[in-house]
């Protein structure tokens, strides 16, 4: 556990997410003093719901970790194609138009 929260903590350093942090944190606190508690808190409980609804679900389908990293692996892949192409991003956009509208 000590080592999944050490992890979680120097994820952190990412050079995707470092320069986010501090716009997020000083909204949080411009909300309420405790703002960035609240902000930390949501988003550890929210990660750690998401991984035991998707490890429970595995597990109650009888789906090996293994398949599970497997298909995250291919979703991330598929994810960056559709980041890298063109042709594959306006097709993405025009199957998600529908629920990108239910958003607004």
């Amino acid at each position: 556990m000590l080592l999944a929260f050490a992890a979680g903590l120097l994820s952190t350093l990412s050079p995707c997410v470092l320069p986010l942090l501090p716009v997020l944190v000083a909204s949080a606190l411009a909300r309420h003093r405790h703002g960035p508690l609240a902000l930390a808190a949501g988003l550890a409980l929210s990660f750690t719901g998401a991984g035991l609804f998707v490890a429970t679900l595995g597990f109650g389908l009888g789906i090996e970790a293994q398949v599970l990293r497997q298909l995250a692996a291919l979703l991330m892949l598929a994810a960056g194609a559709v980041l890298v192409s063109d042709r594959l991003r306006a097709r993405f956009e025009f199957a998600s138009a529908g629920l990108a509208a239910l958003g607004d």
